[in-house]
């Protein structure tokens, strides 16, 4: 494999320097929290190796809320990141072709590009709502097609999937014998109710998440998959052993104390969100300049310079950094244009936030 570093990693704001940056909308996730906030206790932890699956009553608690879902169907990462790499790299081989839904998240599009698939890329159209539709993926299967590859809500656009899509797109890989990789990362973040997890409506669908971008808590490095495929379940596993054998036993107990409780964090995290939200539609609502299609979850929108804006994207971005100390996620970040931007309003407090976007204006209009 040839790996190649992705803008959105390279251009990251921990790379640039969280010390750099005055207004952080660049972020995709909720804002972190310190570890005296969690009230975690790791006095008798053992520092063994770990269960290779993972902590079972960890497995148990993720595993709960769904239908048709066991501990069994469980495998904890190192991330959602790491549950990504190991299902491409397990799935994936130069003999076969993949179909990938953009804009996604960059792993979800670099990975399978280091591995040497063929890869066809369906692009969701922002004039069309950024809506799936499930004919164009039915057209682009070939014999050799082994996965098709979708977020909901999606990253950076926050639009969402409708479940009767989910459930189509499950029938059509049993149909035709390929996986479906659902990324649900920001599932626990739905402005309205989510639909079925992927992975409880077939065993050909795979779901992936972490407690990164809705916890508040990504200095962990714990996601999962869950698949009720036992066949894959092994495969995962294997992969998981050759990599890093199992996770850190002090991440597991961590997350596992965390979401034991995360009500009682979880509420704050919500109105967070919903304020800034509500913050960022008003703002959008009366824009001269910019558009978007308004996100259905998770913490980040994906709005562009109207057609008949004509604005120098570059020195707009860098304006709004230079001058103005605001960092947004530019469109090359998901290999779409730079006159669209990732904008996150889950990270920074209402203030800043304000601040942030009415810096946005301010660099526009200089």
């Amino acid at each position: 494999m040839k790996y190649v570093r992705m803008p959105i990693e390279i251009e990251s704001p921990e790379s640039i320097g969280y010390d750099m940056i005055e207004c952080n909308l660049a972020e995709s996730s909720v804002r972190d929290i310190s570890f005296r906030e969690m009230g975690v206790n790791l006095d008798t932890l053992v520092m063994a190796y770990g269960d290779h699956i993972g902590k079972p009553a960890l497995r148990e608690l993720i595993a709960d809320p769904y239908q048709h879902i066991h501990t069994r169907d469980v495998l904890l990462t190192v991330g959602a990141a790491g549950a990504l790499f190991i299902i491409q790299s397990s799935l994936l081989t130069s003999n076969d072709h993949l179909i990938v839904i953009r804009p996604n998240y960059a792993t979800n599009i670099e990975t399978p590009k280091a591995i040497g698939c063929a890869i066809t890329y369906i692009d969701l159209e922002f004039d069309k709502n950024y809506e799936l539709d499930i004919t164009e993926i039915e057209k682009s299967l070939r014999p050799n097609t082994k996965l098709v590859s979708i977020t909901t809500p999606q990253n950076p656009t926050g639009v969402s999937i409708e479940e009767e899509k989910i459930i189509a797109l499950c029938k059509l890989a049993e149909k035709n014998n390929f996986f479906l990789l659902v990324d649900e990362t920001y599932r626990d973040l739905s402005f309205v109710d989510p639909s079925a997890l992927a992975a409880s409506v077939s065993d050909h669908a795979i779901s992936v998440s972490s407690v990164s971008k809705a916890y508040g808590i990504p200095g962990i490095r714990l996601g999962w998959i869950i698949t009720r495929n036992t066949s894959l379940q092994y495969l995962f596993l294997a992969a998981k052993e050759q990599i890093h054998i199992c996770n850190s036993v002090v991440d597991e107990e961590i997350c596992y104390q965390y979401l034991l409780k995360k009500e009682n964090y979880f509420y704050s995290i919500r109105q967070m969100v919903k304020n800034n939200f509500t913050v960022l539609e008003n703002w959008m609502g009366t824009h001269k300049y910019l558009e978007w299609v308004k996100p259905s979850g998770g913490v980040v929108a994906f709005p562009r310079f109207k057609n008949e804006i004509n604005i120098d994207v570059e020195k707009f971005y860098d304006k709004l950094f230079q001058e103005y100390k605001t960092y947004v996620g530019p469109g090359h970040w998901f290999e779409q244009s730079k006159r669209h931007f990732r904008l996150g309003f889950g990270w920074e407090r209402e203030n800043i936030f304000k601040k942030g976007i009415e810096n946005i204006d301010r660099a526009i209009e200089s």
